[in-house]
């Protein structure tokens, strides 16, 4: 009895499922990180202040959020393919609409629009990927999660290019017809599971006909009203608001350490090569390690970072911080999806990724604001970093306190049965 699906041929499509995982993660994080470029020239053109403008990058990350769980839904019950065709169009139609704002409001109004398209960044084709894997399911889903470090790198680059050559605008508009364009292509390529093809996911158990595989997962009701379910969605909700913090407020703090700018942009720099490695790694680690293991292992780095930002008064320093937490950060965000997979299945992964995202997405938008109201009150960042180690704690707790689901004790007795056999 073979463990492993045998393919007829050598070319199984879902390698084109995770390199369509890359270009998206790429495209979608690569433009939406580059939110920071358009910063200055908003305010040398309108001269508004920079709570203003920042409070439409805290209200898009919220709506992200929340959008993400009817994306999820959406990609489990229509598919891949037509969700993220209309969340792409969304996301670049945002985009083209900045380029003709002339007011406030249109700011907020139209990255409204491009965070409805955003919430597919993640969900489409990290859930796409859950369902076409078993066998290295969390080292295909770092290799995809590679191309929001990638996109991160390359497109900023082409973006201030297009800003210092021909204005923001064009700017604004050149990246909005990009994402369309390619998320549509790329959309056509994109298949639920393999089953729609008359495939196997890569690693599915084959067993004799006497046998039944346990059913693919916990429907969405019954996984919501798990402890295990309320515990992962805490857990990751402490997280997010963690790095949401640390990438709005490190920079800031370093430059009122007295660190030039371009210096104190190095420690974000450094966050995110470091990810890209921590991306790849962690992958092949939760297939090894098991879900549960894995992130307790992300908890090194980032409790090391926090303790070193709380105590740091050098760049060097900083830059240490720096490295460890991309290591945690890429770690992370990684993982959702494939523990989500081991523990619940993928009858409703779309869904219940989706409700894990919707709870980083508050975290990630009041986080940041709370902290910067911490600042304006006691006059440093030491009160809130220090909340951050204690948030960093608790979640970890959290993590330690997880139990195997009944899915994924049946889905190990089977695997087990398998080989036996």
């Amino acid at each position: 009895m073979n463990v492993f699906e045998k393919h007829r041929s050598p070319f199984y499509y879902g390698f084109v499922i995770a390199a369509l995982g890359f270009l998206i993660q790429a495209v979608f994080w690569g433009i939406y990180r580059s939110f920071g470029l358009f910063f200055n020239p908003l305010l040398n053109e309108f001269n508004w202040t920079r709570a203003e403008v920042a409070g439409a990058a805290s209200m898009g990350w919220l709506v992200v959020g929340l959008m993400n769980f009817p994306a999820g839904a959406a990609v489990d019950r229509f598919g891949p393919r037509l969700t993220l065709s209309i969340c792409g169009v969304f996301f670049g139609l945002g985009y083209l609409l900045m380029s003709g704002v002339h007011g406030l409001w249109q700011v907020y109004a139209f990255y409204m629009v491009m965070a409805i398209g955003m919430s597919a960044a993640d969900v489409v084709p990290l859930s796409t990927i859950a369902r076409w894997f078993t066998t290295k399911r969390g080292t295909v889903t770092g290799m995809a999660k590679v191309g929001t470090g990638i996109g991160m790198m390359v497109t900023p680059v082409f973006a201030s290019h297009l800003i210092s050559t021909h204005g923001w605008r064009t700017a604004y508009a050149v990246l909005g017809a990009v994402a369309i364009i390619a998320l549509a292509t790329m959309a056509q390529f994109i298949r639920r599971d393999p089953s729609k093809m008359g495939l196997r996911a890569y690693g599915e158990i084959e067993t004799a006909k006497s046998v039944k595989r346990p059913e693919r997962g916990i429907p969405l009701r019954e996984a919501l009203r798990t402890r295990q379910f309320a515990t992962l969605c805490a857990a990751y909700l402490l997280v997010t608001t963690v790095a949401e913090v640390v990438m709005m407020h490190t920079v800031p703090h370093a430059v009122d350490m007295g660190i030039s700018t371009t210096a104190a942009a190095g420690i974000l720099s450094i966050i995110g090569a470091t990810s890209i490695a921590a991306r790849a790694v962690i992958g092949i680690l939760v297939d090894r390690l098991g879900s549960k293991r894995a992130l307790l292992l992300c908890f090194v780095p980032q409790l090391t970072a926090l303790v070193l930002l709380q105590t740091a008064d050098s760049l060097p320093t900083l830059y240490a911080f720096a490295v460890f937490y991309g290591l945690s950060h890429g770690g992370f965000f990684t993982l959702i999806a494939p523990v989500v997979a081991q523990l619940f299945g993928t009858i409703s992964h779309g869904a219940l990724f989706g409700v894990i995202m919707a709870a980083n997405g508050v975290g990630g938008a009041i986080g940041p604001v709370l902290t910067g109201r911490a600042f304006d009150v006691f006059g440093s960042y030491r009160l809130p970093f220090m909340a951050l180690i204690a948030m960093g704690v608790l979640a970890l707790l959290l993590v330690a306190s997880l139990t195997k689901t009944p899915y994924q004790i049946e889905t190990e007795r089977q695997e087990a049965r398998a080989v036996a056999g």
